[in-house]
């Protein structure tokens, strides 16, 4: 069985993973992985403290990729370049440019566009209600990186979910204006808007282009609703994920096959919707 997992972040790339034993944000690392159902080791993690040990977690999960997702917002920065050193020249590994428009004007539009066309990184991450201030989607701040996603045919990925620092702005409903206003754009919802799962299901039964990865939210309560949908018209748009280093990799593969999927719809899920939208 092949797997693309769409969301990893090995610890040793900030200390909000777990970088630093010892820490209070080590803590709180560990305390999410038990809040989102880790069963064991709390810090099974700390292997990806070095590139090497996150290639061995990636290998030994079985994955045919791992989707490395970047960050810029005023609380955390993962620099593109970043992202290009750990992914680059590994075949298990992809990654994804984060961007933020608002505390970099047009030079987010100009780095977006680098990431993809010189750096080789497969879509680009941008998180409208984390930002300062926070706002939605749809927000014309956002626009011009959707216009250069769309022409050189790359994924924007959505941040969303309970982690948002002002919940008014984890609504899915912004999302219909963007997605009809670029109707080839493959737009990805990380944390599926969670506990928001019905109406993230509604815009993505009118809109084919946005896509749902709840990852580790998956695992939590209000999660069958979106199984009900990926074994029915959301088979095409549905995603795994495991949100690593927040849950491990396997047991997040073995957990996710226990959910209730339809079998006829488990490669695409697993592996056939990302090989697509990745162009692979």
């Amino acid at each position: 069985m092949k797997v693309i997992d769409m969301r990893c972040r090995p610890a040793f790339l900030h200390d909000f993973f777990g970088a630093t034993p010892g820490s209070l944000a080590n803590d709180a690392a560990r305390w999410l992985n038990r809040r989102v159902g880790t069963r064991g080791d709390d810090e099974h993690y700390a292997r990806s403290r070095t590139q090497e040990g996150f290639l061995a977690e990636v290998r030994e999960a079985g994955l045919a990729k791992a989707v490395v997702v970047g960050r810029h917002t005023p609380a955390q920065h993962l620099p593109v370049e970043l992202i290009h050193r750990v992914t680059r020249g590994h075949d298990e590994l992809l990654g994804i440019a984060g961007v933020d428009p608002q505390l970099q004007g047009h030079a987010a539009v100009d780095e977006a566009e680098r990431a993809i066309r010189e750096l080789g990184l497969a879509g680009i991450d941008i998180e409208p209600g984390f930002g300062v201030p926070a706002r939605h989607p749809d927000d014309p701040v956002y626009f011009p990186i959707y216009e250069v996603c769309a022409r050189l045919g790359v994924p924007v990925f959505l941040m969303s979910g309970p982690t948002t620092p002002d919940l008014r702005f984890n609504d899915p409903a912004p999302l219909a204006r963007v997605a009809q206003a670029f109707p080839t754009l493959p737009i990805v919802c990380y944390h599926g808007y969670w506990p928001n799962a019905e109406q993230l299901i509604g815009v993505a039964f009118r809109y084919e282009n946005i896509h749902v990865v709840p990852d580790m939210y998956l695992f939590l309560p209000g999660s069958k609703a979106y199984v009900e949908a990926a074994n029915g018209f959301l088979a095409d748009q549905f995603l795994f994920g495991s949100s690593y280093p927040f849950r491990p990799i396997r047991q997040s593969i073995d957990d996710f096959l226990q959910l209730g999927f339809d079998e006829a719809v488990l490669d695409k899920l697993l592996y056939g919707n990302a090989a697509r939208l990745f162009k692979l």
